[in-house]
């Protein structure tokens, strides 16, 4: 089966792990439902998107066939019409879901990938470091999610890449400036990332601008060095508070006074005794060990 459309279909639950069991499977379309749970990472092992392969197709013929007249797919941010398409376009759509969880690292495996749209599915995480993996990719819509760091500079060196979109995430740091990047131009792509800086977007990286990560790493510092101050004073200021209170009733309890006096000199003459008696058994045990 090289071709799953289950597009706009209220489909519930997770997505099937049956699905890796396809070799052959080219695109992958499960966009617009009501998908839920992480991304399979057994998706990784679709052989039809690991290795780029020239296909003779009359070969082929009977296997694609049905998907070589017609085919309607979301592909760089617009619909397009495939007419005559060979078996080329390779594809994974997963947006406008409910996933949860980050991108699988096993994703990256796929270098013969050239369309990956995970927008608006509710994705968490990081952007993997391996990215660039994916060579052949042409178009990678992550917008509309949570995630979080640095935008890859690996992806730099994707140089397939035409149509890019991480709008509307938690993504911080500066924009990779070179090779590919030089050519997304456009800030609506980065928008909704308040703590992206760089080129395209207004917000420059000087030394003024604060990672989130950082910033949130210094107030932790401060709160602990104010949690810190504020229990030594409140730890002095109980002392001071006890010993005054002690005090000050027995100087004003005359009473109290003489009974808190007549404690510690009983409490003095039971520990004198104590002592004693242990160290005159200690002397008679030690004596009776020497005379044998």
């Amino acid at each position: 089966m090289p071709y799953l459309g289950l597009r706009s279909n209220m489909l519930i639950g997770n997505i099937p792990k049956e699905f890796c069991q396809f070799p052959n499977l080219h695109i992958l379309d499960l966009a617009h439902n009501n998908l839920s749970g992480p991304i399979p990472r057994c998706l990784g092992n679709l052989g039809a998107l690991k290795f780029t392969v020239i296909f003779n197709r009359s070969e082929y013929r009977d296997l694609y066939e049905p998907f070589l007249e017609h085919l309607e797919m979301f592909v760089k941010g617009r619909q397009d019409e495939y007419i005559k398409i060979i078996p080329v376009l390779n594809l994974i759509d997963l947006s406008s879901n409910h996933l949860t969880g980050e991108i699988p690292e096993e994703i990256t495996n796929l270098s013969a990938l050239g369309s990956l749209n995970l927008s608006w599915t509710q994705l968490s995480g990081k952007i993997p470091g391996n990215i660039n993996n994916l060579q052949q990719l042409e178009s990678l819509d992550l917008s509309g999610n949570h995630f979080t760091g640095p935008i890859p500079p690996s992806m730099s060196s994707m140089t397939f890449l035409s149509h890019f979109n991480v709008s509307y995430n938690n993504l911080s740091g500066p924009i990779p400036t070179t090779k590919q990047f030089q050519t997304f131009n456009d800030p609506s792509i980065y928008e909704g990332n308040p703590y992206l800086c760089g080129s395209p977007l207004t917000t420059s990286c000087t030394s003024g601008f604060r990672d989130p990560q950082y910033k949130d790493a210094g107030v932790d510092d401060e709160d602990s060095s104010s949690e810190m101050l504020w229990f030594y004073v409140g730890t002095a200021l109980g002392f001071i508070l006890g010993f005054w209170v002690a005090c000050g009733t027995l100087m004003i309890k005359r009473s109290w006074r003489h009974a808190y006096f007549r404690f510690v000199k009983e409490t003095q003459d039971k520990l004198f005794v104590v002592t004693v008696v242990s160290v005159a058994g200690c002397r008679r045990k030690l004596a009776q060990v020497f005379r044998r």
